[in-house]
C-alpha cells in the first residue's frame, strides 16, 4: 500500500474516554491529548456483539495486580487485542466504531471468494475486468489479454493489495456486483455486522465501512483455510509480466506490504504471520495482524492512528501485541470474537497438542521458501538475526488453526 497517510490531526480523547469511566469504572484509559472538538467521535453506543462492555465508547479494560498498564503511545480511533484461539478480547477501544476500512476489507473478499476458485485455475483477463479499478488504487501489474493463475493472482490481492488482482477474481466469481452481494452475506455469518461492503478491493466508498472488532473476525475466520495463511504469510513472490519477444514471458518480484514482516521502516515483529494492511485518504492506515508467542496467538487489529510517528499504525500494532503477551492469562477479558451463525461449538472437540515451535528450518523447507511460497518464508526474508526471533510463525502458519470448534458446521 502506499505510505502512512493521515486524515487529521489527533483524538479528543477525554470526551471519548469520559463516557466509559461513567457506565465502567473499571475501564482502564490510555493517555491521550485533546487538541480539537472537530475531531469525529464514536457513537456513545454501538453494537454489542461480543459483549456489552465492546458497546461502550472509550477504552475496556480490566486492571488488576498483575496485568500490565495499557501502553500510553496509543493514538488510534479504534484498536482491538484478542486471544485467537480462544476468542476472549483482552482489550479494546471503540471495539465496534464504524469506520472506513481500506485494505483490510480484502480479507473479508478473500475469506469469501478463496474457496470457491481452485488455485490452479487459469484465467486470461478480459479489458473489462479492469475497468472498475478506482483512480490512484494499489495494483499489482495485472495486465489484458494474458493468462494468470488463481494463486498468482491471491499472491497479488495479499502482497501488493493489487486492487486489479481483485477485480480479475470478481469478474472470476460472477462480476463486483455478484462479488459485494457475497461479501455482504458472509459478513452477517460472521456476525460482523458493523461491516457493509460497496467495493471489494475497500477503496473507499460512501456507507462502506468496518469495525477493528469486525476485522478482528473476519481475520479469525480466515487463518483457518491453509490457502489463506500461506498468501497473508507470504513475504515476497514471483509475478508473471508481459510477454517479451519470441513469446517468452517474464516475472518480476513483489514484496509484501506488512512492514512488521518485512522489517522496512520498522523493526519486524517475532512471531508475524500476517494478515492484511491498508492505507486510503478516507480510511487512513489500517492493520490487522496476528502473531504467536509460544503456544499463544493473538490478534491485533488497529484503525486510523491520529499520531505523528513514523509508521503509527505498525508501532502501536506492536506495543499492543507486546502488552497482549504479558498480559494474557492475567487479566479478565471484555468480551469475545462471537462464532459465526453457522458454526456447532457444542459438537467441538478439544484439539490436539501442537508441536513446539523450531528455532531453525529443516532443510527440506527451505527450497519452498526460497521463492516466497511458504509462510516460513517469513524467517529467510527478514536480514540479520531474526531467524530465532521469528520461527514461531512458521509454527503458526502450518498448525491447525485456531480451533477445530471455528471449522465445524451443523449437520443438516
Amino acid at each position: 500500500m502506499p505510505a502512512v497517510k493521515r486524515t487529521a490531526v489527533a483524538v479528543a480523547s477525554a470526551a471519548l474516554l469520559m463516557p466509559s469511566l461513567l457506565v465502567a469504572p473499571a475501564a482502564h484509559a490510555a493517555d491521550r491529548s485533546l487538541k480539537s472538538d472537530d475531531e469525529p467521535k464514536p457513537p456513545a453506543r454501538m453494537s454489542s456483539v461480543g459483549g456489552e462492555r465492546l458497546a461502550k465508547a472509550g477504552t475496556q479494560m480490566n486492571p488488576a495486580a498483575g496485568v500490565p498498564v495499557l501502553p500510553k503511545e496509543l493514538s488510534a480511533r479504534s484498536w482491538i487485542v484478542a486471544d485467537a484461539e480462544s476468542g476472549e478480547v483482552l482489550a479494546s477501544h471503540n471495539a465496534h466504531w464504524r469506520l472506513a476500512p481500506a485494505s483490510t476489507l480484502k480479507m473479508l473478499f478473500a475469506d469469501t471468494v478463496l474457496p470457491r476458485l481452485p488455485k490452479e485455475q487459469v484465467y486470461t483477463v478480459k479489458p473489462a475486468d479492469l475497468a472498475g479499478v478506482g483512480s490512484g488504487s494499489s495494483t499489482v501489474g495485472v495486465k489484458e489479454n494474458l493468462p494468470y493463475s488463481v494463486r498468482d493472482l491471491w499472491l497479488g490481492v495479499f502482497l501488493n493489495s493489487g486492487n486489479d488482482a481483485v477485480h480479475v477474481l470478481s469478474a472470476m466469481n460472477g462480476g463486483v456486483p455478484k462479488t459485494v452481494a457475497d461479501m455482504n452475506a458472509h459478513a452477517r455469518e460472521l456476525q460482523a455486522v458493523d461491516t457493509n461492503v460497496v467495493s471489494p478491493d475497500g477503496y473507499d466508498a460512501p456507507r462502506q465501512v468496518s469495525s477493528a472488532y469486525d476485522l478482528t473476525l473476519i481475520a479469525r475466520s480466515g487463518m483457518q483455510k491453509a490457502d489463506f495463511r500461506e498468501y497473508a504469510s507470504t513475504v515476497r513472490a514471483k509475478f508473471p509480466g508481459e510477454q517479451g519477444e519470441g513469446g517468452k514471458r517474464g516475472s518480476f518480484e513483489i514484496q509484501n506490504t506488512n512492514r512488521l514482516m518485512t522489517g522496512e521502516g520498522v523493526t519486524p515483529y517475532r512471531g508475524i504471520a500476517g494478515v492484511k494492511n491498508g492505507n486510503t485518504t478516507h480510511a487512513g492506515a489500517t492493520f490487522t495482524g496476528v502473531a504467536q508467542r509460544g503456544e499463544k496467538v493473538l490478534l491485533v487489529t488497529v484503525m486510523n492512528p491520529q499520531s505523528d510517528e513514523s509508521q503509527a499504525v505498525y508501532q502501536e500494532t506492536a506495543r499492543l501485541f507486546d502488552w497482549g503477551f504479558q498480559a494474557a492469562g492475567k487479566v479478565k477479558p471484555v468480551g469475545e470474537l462471537v462464532a459465526p451463525k453457522n458454526v456447532d461449538l457444542g459438537a467441538a472437540k478439544p484439539a490436539p497438542p501442537a508441536p513446539k515451535a523450531r528455532a531453525t528450518q529443516p532443510p527440506t523447507r527451505l527450497a519452498a521458501v526460497e521463492d516466497g511460497s511458504s509462510g516460513a518464508g517469513i524467517a529467510l526474508a527478514v536480514a540479520g538475526g531474526a531467524l530465532v526471533a521469528l520461527a514461531g510463525a512458521v509454527f503458526l502458519v502450518n498448525r491447525k488453526w485456531p480451533v477445530p470448534a471455528l471449522s465445524r458446521r451443523r449437520q443438516p
